[in-house]
């Protein structure tokens, strides 16, 4: 439980060992560039952003043949892919792909331009595509469907509204352009919502014709051709054919790539780590001869890099101890079991300086609850065995993914372990198997009690659990004010609402309001129930009177006072959240129960064991699948809300080393001692 001290690190070296110096610290990945040091007349920045946008559009131009590669030849992964991780290579072979950079960009760009190459010759064919469907309604005409007139007369070859016939053209024609000799009309095809047609006439009546057709709603094509339009299809069609034949070329050449994909892996990252690099370098400040590099570094690596750099360098390595006003960088250092419950913090806020890690204590909280909702022994198995062998064979999977798995196979210990306390074994399955297929009920009995059976005793532990758990994260805050020298506000923030919520507590057990929810009778001896009283009248006395102990104004003191005991709500409200653990782990017994109703309802023959394994199958995975997401939604809620809201504020930055920030692959590399 703890966040690993900070210290400032200041390293002077030459100009010269600039360079290595820079790689080792990014292959170690232990500081964070935090420069304190302005430019001035002796040391000035560098520019690098034009070398820093060139290695990002190197990075991008892998990055994007990769992505091209992947589209065309998709490259082969288990359905465990993502867990497999960063694939580790030789320090040789990344020195080698160092070597050919160059080519490897080359093909990179020419893996783009086939791309692009394709997606012109798609264009094309859909341009084609558009001219054979405009062509299709004229392929009945046979002279070419452009301006096709002879010496004496005149062709219109065009459209109308559908439904129009030859009759009506004529009639049209008759009464718009009547002063013609006339003209011949040939229907060439017609559909729903057009009709194709050509007009011949002389060409002396070819303006009154024309006019007469357009007042009709005549429009010639908007594509012309030089050949008969059936021919002209057969052109187009062949034109198509060639670009087709392009694209299975393009495919093929692209195809030919997939050789060099991992090692456009390679150069993608090193370009990317160099990129970085490079926008370091713009930051550190430089001289003639020297450059100076400043920084958060951890206290317990300190020792190993500073000893490194002045045993190899010819420079000089500073190590101090913060400022009071400094704010650094957070790294949450924990027990191995609480520290796959670090995601769970940095998920809510790492703590701000000075403020306590909540983790291990939270860890503890949150998998005993987590287990209580889930609550079934065949399910936590299931969750625990599927998450433990997942990071046993996937060794090499992200950090974030390995805490969240250990974090769900700790859950599933606990669920284990509730749900033989509950008797919970996909629910009542032992009891209807054993009697739908023995003819005998066979009941595995709870350790403890079943909650099906008896749902107040469990709301009562329920409750108990929640006001244990906020009367740890109250304890911890009154710590916290005493660590600090903060005695007035640990008596008044801490002492006295414990006085006030004990004694309220001491008053409620003996009420007729928990009988009836205990279904029990306590009693206390008279001098308990006195001390209740005097502890509570206290306690709210003493807060209303020292709340608002900051402001001189008396009534404004009171008035502050009244509004922070009003708070007892909250507490109430608080207390009430953790029903549902009682809510969930009904849940997760009455869902599994009704499955194992529905199954035990079939005929007791082949058939029906068949259906009932099925339906066993089925519902019990949407069942664990559900109450597991509502656990831990849920359980988080619980520490999000009710714990952390007792002590814990957040608001601390995560640590940003300056490192090798890859996305397809590890060198190995020399790890800190």
């Amino acid at each position: 439980m703890a966040v690993l001290k900070m210290q400032r690190i200041s390293i002077c070296a030459l100009k010269k060992d600039r360079k290595a110096i820079l790689e080792k610290l990014q292959s170690l990945g232990v500081l964070e560039v935090d420069h304190i040091l302005d430019e001035d007349e002796d040391f000035k920045k560098m520019d690098t952003a034009g070398q820093k946008a060139g290695f990002e559009k190197a990075a991008s131009s892998a990055d994007q043949a990769l992505e091209i590669l992947e589209k065309y030849v998709p490259e082969s992964k288990s359905m465990f892919a993502a867990l497999e991780g960063k694939k580790l290579i030789e320090p040789d072979k990344e020195q080698q792909i160092q070597e050919n950079r160059q080519e490897l960009l080359k093909a990179a760009k020419e893996i783009y331009d086939l791309d692009r190459e394709r997606a012109e010759q798609l264009a094309s064919i859909t341009k084609i595509q558009n001219s054979i469907e405009s062509l299709t309604p004229w392929l009945a005409l046979d002279v070419p469907l452009k301006a096709a007139d002879t010496k004496r007369t005149s062709v219109f070859l065009g459209t109308m509204p559908g439904g129009t016939t030859v009759e009506s053209v004529y009639e049209v024609l008759a009464e718009k352009a009547s002063e013609t000799e006339g003209a011949d009309v040939h229907l060439i095809s017609a559909e729903q919502s057009m009709t194709y047609l050509a007009i011949i006439c002389m060409k002396e009546d070819a303006p009154a014709v024309e006019e007469a057709l357009r007042s009709a709603g005549f429009a010639r094509p908007s594509q012309t051709w030089d050949a008969v339009p059936a021919v002209q299809r057969q052109e187009l069609e062949q034109e198509m054919e060639v670009c087709r034949d392009k694209i299975a070329e393009i495919e093929t050449k692209i195809a030919g790539y997939s050789a060099i994909r991992e090692d456009l892996k390679i150069v993608a990252d090193y370009y990317r780590i160099r990129a970085d690099k490079y926008a370091v370098l713009g930051e550190i400040p430089q001289s003639e001869r020297t450059f100076v590099i400043s920084g958060y570094i951890p206290e317990c690596e300190a020792g190993y890099v500073t000893e490194y750099l002045k045993n190899s360098y010819d420079c000089a390595v500073d190590v101090e101890e913060l400022k009071e006003e400094e704010e650094p960088p957070v790294i949450l250092k924990n027990n191995p079991f609480s520290a796959s419950m670090e995601g769970i913090v940095e998920s809510y806020g790492l703590p701000h300086k000075g403020e306590l890690d909540p983790t291990t204590i939270m860890s503890f909280f949150y998998v005993f609850f987590f287990g209580m909702m889930l609550s079934d022994a065949a399910y936590g198995a299931i969750v625990a065995v599927v998450c433990g062998v997942l990071v046993r064979k996937f060794p090499r999977m992200s950090e974030g993914m390995k805490k969240s798995l250990k974090l769900f196979f700790y859950c599933g210990l606990s669920t284990l372990v509730w749900g033989i306390l509950f008797g919970g074994y996909f629910g009542n399955i032992v009891d209807i198997v054993s009697q739908k297929f023995f003819g005998t009920t066979v009941t595995v009995p709870a350790l403890w009690f079943i909650p099906l059976n008896d749902p107040m005793k469990l709301l009562v532990f329920s409750l108990l659990f929640g006001v244990i758990h906020l009367f740890v994260g109250l304890g911890i805050k009154g710590w916290m004010c005493l660590r600090d020298g903060k005695v007035m506000d640990f008596f008044c923030d801490v002492v006295l609402w414990f006085m006030l919520l004990v004694g309220l507590i001491l008053m409620l057990l003996p009420s007729s309001i928990f009988a009836s929810i205990a279904q029990t009778n306590i009693v206390f001896p008279e001098w308990v129930n006195l001390l209740a009283k005097i502890l509570a009248a206290a306690g709210a006395l003493g807060i209303v009177l020292m709340s608002g102990r900051e402001k001189k104004n008396p009534a404004l003191r009171i008035a502050l006072g009244a509004y922070d005991l009003y708070n007892i709500t909250g507490w109430l409200s608080d207390v009430l959240s953790y029903s549902r653990l009682l809510a969930l782990g009904l849940a997760t017994g009455v869902i599994a129960s009704v499955i194992n109703q529905m199954g035990s309802m079939l005929p007791n023959n082949v058939v029906g064991v068949i259906f009932f394994i099925v339906i066993f199958i089925v519902g019990h995975a949407l069942n664990l699948a559900i109450n597991l997401l509502g656990a831990y939604v849920h359980t988080n809620r619980l520490q999000f809300v009710e714990f952390f809201g007792k002590f814990y504020g957040g608001g601390g930055r995560p640590f940003a080393p300056f490192k090798q920030n890859t996305k397809y692959t590890d060198v190995k590399e020399e790890t800190l001692s």
